[in-house]
C-alpha cells in the first residue's frame, strides 16, 4: 500500500532549524563552491526556482536506481558509495554550507560523476520527487536535538517520515546510524508508523555496521567520547 503525502501549499514555508554556516571556509573551499557547485546542483527543488513545485525530471538517472542522503555531514560517506556503486545515482541533501564546501572536494578527489546536490533542506525535495523514486535512503548521525522540547525537530519525525515514504519504492531500505539511545527509540517508535519494517533478527543486526559501511567524522567522534553507534535497517512496505 502506498503512504499519502502530506499536503503542501504552492510556495511551502518551513521553519528550519540549525547550522547553515560554521567556520570560515578555506580558500579552496570557496572555489569549490563558486566553481563546482552549479553544475552538481539539482534544479528544480528551491521553491523559489520552481514555485507550482512541479515534479522534477529525472530523466538524468537514465535508468539507474536512486538512492538518496539526508545530511550528509563531510560527504565521507556518499563519496564512498558513489564510488562503490558507478551504476547508482546520488542525490546528497545537506543545507549545512561547510558540509558542501568539503564534499564538493570529496567529489573531485575521487573522480565520481553520480552525484547530484541539494544544498537545503531536503522537504524541498520531498515536495518535488515523484512517488517511488528512491530505491535506498541514508539517514547518518542526524542532528540529536537533545532536549525534550526539541525532539520534534528530529528527522524521525512525521514531518520528514511522511514524506519519505511517499517518495521510496515498496522495498527500498531505509538506514538510520545514530549514537544517541533516545534517538534510536523514537526512530523505532515512529519509522515503523510512517510505513516501514526493522528487519532487525538478532542484536547483531543493530550492533554491527553494514558491510558496505565507511565510518564517518561523527562516528568517529561518537566512539572517541564513549557512544555506542546503533545500524537500523528498515524496509518500505
Amino acid at each position: 500500500m502506498r503512504r499519502a503525502m502530506t499536503d503542501h501549499p504552492s510556495s511551502p514555508h518551513r521553519n528550519f532549524y540549525g547550522r547553515r554556516h560554521g567556520k570560515t571556509l578555506k580558500p579552496a573551499q570557496v572555489v569549490a563552491l563558486e566553481e563546482d557547485l552549479g553544475a552538481l546542483t539539482l534544479p528544480g527543488v528551491d521553491p523559489s526556482d520552481n514555485p507550482s513545485r512541479a515534479p522534477l525530471d529525472l530523466d538524468w538517472l537514465d535508468g539507474r536506481p536512486l538512492w538518496l542522503e539526508i545530511g550528509f555531514g563531510g560527504g565521507e560517506h556518499m563519496v564512498h558509495q558513489a564510488a562503490a556503486h558507478p551504476d547508482v545515482a546520488f542525490i546528497g541533501c545537506e543545507p549545512f554550507i561547510n558540509g558542501v564546501a568539503m564534499l564538493l572536494r570529496k567529489i573531485s578527489q575521487a573522480g565520481v560523476e553520480n552525484i547530484r546536490i541539494h544544498p537545503g533542506d531536503v522537504r524541498d525535495l520531498f515536495d518535488v520527487l515523484p512517488e517511488g523514486a528512491v530505491q535506498k535512503a541514508f539517514l547518518l548521525y542526524p542532528d540529536p536535538w537533545p532536549k525534550k522540547r526539541h525532539h520534534r525537530r528530529r528527522a524521525v519525525t512525521p514531518e520528514y517520515l511522511g514524506p519519505l515514504a511517499h517518495v521510496m519504492a515498496p522495498g527500498a531500505e531505509l538506514r538510520i546510524a545514530t549514537d544517541i539511545p533516545d534517538y534510536v527509540r523514537q526512530a523505532l517508535e515512529e519509522v515503523p508508523k510512517a510505513g516501514f519494517d526493522w528487519l532487525a533478527e538478532s542484536a547483531a543486526d543493530w550492533r554491527q555496521p553494514w558491510g558496505d559501511w565507511i565510518s564517518t567524522r561523527y562516528e568517529q567522534k561518537a566512539l572517541r567520547e564513549g557512544r555506542v553507534p546503533h545500524y537500523l535497517t528498515f524496509r518500505a512496505r
